[in-house]
């Protein structure tokens, strides 16, 4: 399909060549003057490119997936669901439906379903127990899939009942920040007036003047919606919520702005301080930790705008409040079941997960609020020694699933990043030297699996991002030494062979994850180790390698999609190089 430009005639092969193009070319936008829709059949105009995408994304979603999953088109989805205890079916999908809600509707649609329920899936990150399924991009190839009725619904049937992990189902918050802003719906008063309003917009271009009350409302509303994806959100969030709300009732336009909602974006970030206020008093912990600061009655405190602590990584449960019902004691007495449990030869796996589950709050306070040592963490919660749930961990504070996410993206991008390695590698200078070196050892591999892939292209990434990884990855020879010197490492990884070739530098017989000098698990690949370290980090809230801030930032913000800020220079220019149209 040919995309035409409706202002130049401009023709290109992708829709997104097309956005490219109105960005670059015609940024000049008035009420005069709008930007059209790319589509033919569609009369919508805009005042800025972000504005568009927002209505591509809402009113031609359909043309949106069908590109996005173009290249899935050849995968089915083969789907193994257990209605109930005695009622298993088959399904096959042609491509990954495009949320959990519409999956669901299809399931219920092919068997004739008639109640509520909720879908889990066979984790393989956690022995095969069941997950609930909130992100359909968790979604594997094949998978089985349960079928667990609503708890409100008469129908539902004592002996079906499943153990499910909770760690996917109870945090605070279930979703992330979105890419398009759901703008909520406010008082019946205020939505009446909104739907006048931009009526007599579009006949005559006249905006509407609001009350003080009913503003308060639709501030109030946003606020109140924006905490429920996170407590502190930046500039950049905020100027998306606006805009969004000035897109959905343009009759809110400010005549007198260059972007029409620069004043919503400033009064809207002072309702959220007055919002996080509110509920520092009411004592949820997120804000109440902060609280407490230099004041007129406490002068010798910190300053207000030192050494908050808020989420920078895209945390999006970052400091819970204790579940209803429990306190400190309460929950101390379920942590020390969790360690006899570790303790136990047969250990209850579904047990641990749980009682984690609900000490999350209690954990949380005691990394992020007490600040223990690292070393006092993991003593008292040992089960973070255990790869499902460090895991689990990450889940709960970020909603992700760690590692089927990292090594779907990583296998993805792996082959694109292996050509940008080797064509720096065939250049001069020091970092074209290290990875030169590098992929003569990969080349001379007698057999290259995706272990193999995946350890290559975290190996090189280091050196092409200009980082040196000698005092973050130590090679332990067991037959030269009897104790590794692991001392120096605050955060690292150590490689563990009985013969110190290159050859064992991209698959060695086991990696260690080190923290402040002490080993806390061994992992069978280097890729694997990453990602418990990975892990570790969200989940005890380290810092990360001072001499790999670029490496982790890459992890983070590209292959995990945590974005939270910026991205430093290299990893932003890796990041072009990576996605660029070749």
């Amino acid at each position: 399909m040919a995309w035409r430009c409706k202002l130049c005639a401009a023709v290109f092969d992708k829709r997104v060549q097309l956005l490219g193009h109105c960005r670059l070319h015609h940024s000049s936008f008035s009420l005069v003057s709008p930007l059209p829709c790319l589509y033919d059949d569609c009369v919508c105009t805009f005042l800025s490119v972000n504005a568009l995408k927002i209505h591509l994304t809402r009113s031609h979603s359909e043309a949106v997936l069908h590109s996005e999953n173009q290249k899935m088109a050849a995968q089915n989805f083969l789907l193994h669901i257990h209605i109930s205890t005695d009622i298993v079916r088959k399904m096959t999908l042609s491509s990954r439906p495009p949320s959990v809600d519409e999956l669901k509707t299809m399931i219920k649609e092919k068997f004739k379903l008639d109640f509520d329920f909720s879908l889990s899936y066979q984790d393989p990150d956690f022995d095969g127990q069941l997950c609930s399924l909130l992100d359909i991009e968790e979604l594997a190839q094949k998978v089985v899939l349960k079928v667990i009725r609503s708890e409100t619904d008469a129908s539902s049937v004592a002996s079906d009942g499943t153990i499910i992990l909770p760690h996917a189902i109870t945090p605070d918050r279930t979703e992330r920040w979105p890419d398009v802003f759901p703008v909520p719906t406010f008082s019946y008063e205020v939505e009446l007036i909104l739907g006048e309003g931009n009526v007599a917009y579009e006949r005559t271009g006249k905006t509407l003047k609001l009350s003080r009350g009913q503003k308060h409302d639709i501030l109030e509303t946003l606020a109140a919606k924006m905490h429920s994806f996170k407590a502190y959100p930046n500039d950049k969030d905020v100027s998306m919520v606006t805009e969004a709300l000035v897109t959905q009732d343009p009759c809110l336009t400010e005549p007198g702005s260059r972007t029409g909602w620069y004043g919503w974006k400033n009064s809207l970030k002072f309702k959220m301080g007055n919002y996080r206020t509110k509920l520092s008093r009411a004592g949820f912990h997120e804000v109440a930790v902060n609280s407490g600061k230099r004041s007129r009655n406490n002068p010798d405190k910190h300053a207000s705008h030192t050494n908050i602590k808020r989420p920078k990584r895209a945390e999006v449960n970052f400091l819970p409040n204790f579940p209803r019902g429990e306190d400190p004691a309460s929950l101390e007495q379920l942590r020390l079941q969790i360690v006899d449990q570790v303790q136990m030869n047969d250990r209850n796996l579904p047990l641990i997960t749980k009682l984690m589950q609900t000490t999350f709050a209690l954990r949380r306070k005691e990394v992020i609020g007490d600040e223990l040592p690292v070393c006092e963490i993991l003593d008292r919660w040992p089960t973070l020694k255990m790869e499902s749930q460090i895991c689990a961990e990450f889940h709960r504070i970020t909603n992700m699933n760690l590692k089927n996410h990292f090594y779907a993206v990583l296998d993805q991008h792996a082959p694109r990043l292996q050509s940008l390695f080797r064509k720096k590698a065939a250049r001069t200078g020091r970092v074209a030297e290290v990875l030169d070196q590098l992929f003569r050892n990969y080349d001379l591999q007698e057999q290259v699996d995706v272990h193999v892939r995946r350890a290559a292209v975290l190996r090189a990434l280091p050196a092409y991002l200009h980082e040196d990884d000698s005092r973050f990855l130590k090679l332990w020879d067991v037959a030269q030494s009897d104790e590794p010197d692991i001392d120096d490492i605050t955060v690292g990884l150590l490689l563990i062979n009985t013969s110190s070739t290159d050859a064992k530098f991209f698959c060695p017989e086991r990696i260690a994850v080190v923290l402040e000098g002490n080993v806390v698990i061994d992992c069978t690949t280097l890729a694997d180790g990453f990602v418990m370290l990975f892990g570790l980090i969200y989940g005890l809230h380290l810092s990360y390698p001072k001499d790999l801030a670029n490496t982790f930032d890459f992890i983070q913000k590209v292959l995990m999609g945590l974005d939270d800020g910026k991205l430093r220079p290299r990893v932003l220019s890796l990041k072009n190089d990576l996605l660029a149209v070749e």
